[in-house]
């Protein structure tokens, strides 16, 4: 039996992940770019999607202030390693939609794509939802249209966030995930913008994309993090 299907271990390992991931954004000396831009969505609040590539999903709650920003949720996948990640962020304060991202034609062919589609469009009316528009399984910085569907189809704005920090521990992973390590440096990039109208969304997939994976690239030239 594969550890993380355990749930007592899946249960000790969150609570210890949450606990680390607590404790190292406390100790990281962090750089804000664009740090006005979230700020004035926060203020006037409602909906806003946010996405983040799947390597810095251990980064990400540390982009979103409980005290002030406004109430996320995060859309992870039905798999035990995303019951696993469901259980850490949800001790961060960030509880879980599940559902993949995937593409808009085979939705419902997806692990709970659908499902995750009506959810996260609900979520989108009050508050906001955090996406990994690569995973579960990726091509690593290639974002799947499931994510520019959803903005189309909600109308809400949308986060590009790059985030990075140094020192870190690069995992063996199909995207090479990173985990935070203490009293380092970290980066939260922000840019901001919404579903172009009448554009095709296979074309917004691949212009956020680029965008995407410029605001993470920008935050590890801050840190100093080498790119992978």
């Amino acid at each position: 039996m594969r550890p993380l299907r355990n749930p007592v271990i899946q249960a000790v390992l969150a609570w210890t992940l949450a606990s680390w991931m607590r404790f190292c954004f406390a100790t990281i000396r962090w750089t804000h770019v664009n740090q006005q831009v979230p700020e004035a969505i926060w203020k006037r609040g409602g909906g806003v999607l946010c996405a983040f590539w799947h390597s810095r999903i251990a980064l990400s709650p540390a982009c979103w202030p409980l005290d002030r920003a406004t109430p996320a949720k995060a859309l992870i996948s039905l798999s035990p390693d995303g019951q696993f990640i469901a259980r850490a962020v949800g001790r961060l304060g960030f509880p879980a939609i599940r559902g993949s991202s995937a593409n808009k034609d085979k939705l419902d062919r997806a692990k709970g794509g659908s499902q995750a589609l009506r959810d996260g469009l609900k979520q989108l009316k009050v508050g906001a939802l955090g996406v990994t528009p690569d995973g579960p399984r990726g091509p690593a910085r290639t974002m799947a249209e499931g994510f520019p569907l959803m903005a189309k189809l909600s109308g809400a704005p949308v986060l590009f966030i790059g985030l990075s920090c140094k020192p870190a521990i690069r995992l063996d992973s199909w995207d090479r995930a990173l985990l935070p390590l203490p009293f380092g440096k970290g980066a939260i990039v922000w840019d901001e913008t919404r579903y172009p109208e009448g554009a095709g969304v296979a074309e917004v997939a691949a212009d956020w994309t680029a965008r995407l994976t410029a605001v993470e690239a920008e935050a590890d030239r801050i840190t100093g993090l080498e790119r992978i």
